[in-house]
């Protein structure tokens, strides 16, 4: 499989209720991810915000690029992004992507995890300009790390570990029903890319 074939292989849900996370293992084969990941963290334009919590402002704990169509303006914790260009490398990813969700992304955010101290907090992706039932596709690159997602109601929580070239298609209710985090870890660890496509409703719409 090159980088430009469908992906293929079965998926494997990750959750028992309440929407779908499905993962794929070997999205992309390992040479092709080991020059994606080298291209992405050494080409992208990375930056550190600063968080905005409980009336204060804290840097955010990874690195961030935001990517995508014209128009596709994103916030979060008090974070405005304006879209870059896409780059071949990640308009690439994105194809192959689009082909395992089914969906035609017009944005990603894209983290760059630098070490076991890098982390996203429990969170779920369910800001205005997603949608109630937003499709995210997150392709990991790099060092493997372990992914969690917590049900809000019940606490149930799912632990797996994402290897590189793997992607979590997560749908329906996931991002109402579950929350989900990348925690710090004491273990040695390598660095992370990890490309969460994304469709911004305002600028579907506008592109149309």
């Amino acid at each position: 499989m090159t980088l430009f074939d469908p992906p293929t292989g079965e998926g494997r849900e990750l959750l028992p209720h309440g929407g779908s996370a499905v993962l794929f293992l070997d999205a992309i084969t390992p040479d092709h991810e080991r020059t994606a990941f080298s291209t992405l963290r050494s080409d992208l334009p990375w930056h550190q915000n600063q968080l905005h919590m409980f009336g204060r402002k804290i840097p955010e704990p990874r690195l961030v690029t935001w990517m995508g169509d014209p128009g596709a303006e994103y916030s979060y914790s008090g974070i405005n992004l304006d879209p870059v260009p896409w780059i071949p490398t990640v308009a690439k990813l994105r194809r192959i992507c689009a082909e395992l969700a089914g969906v035609d992304f017009n944005s990603v955010l894209a983290n760059l995890y630098r070490d076991g101290n890098d982390s996203v907090d429990w969170h779920a992706d369910d800001e205005p300009e997603l949608g109630p039932e937003p499709v995210i596709a997150s392709l990991s690159l790099g060092a493997t790390r372990r992914f969690d997602l917590r049900h809000r109601t019940t606490g149930e929580t799912i632990r797996i570990d994402l290897p590189p070239g793997s992607v979590v298609v997560m749908s329906g209710r996931c991002q109402s029903e579950w929350v989900h985090r990348v925690a710090k870890t004491k273990r040695p660890v390598g660095p992370r890319v990890n490309l969460t496509f994304r469709v911004i409703r305002d600028a579907a719409r506008n592109s149309g």
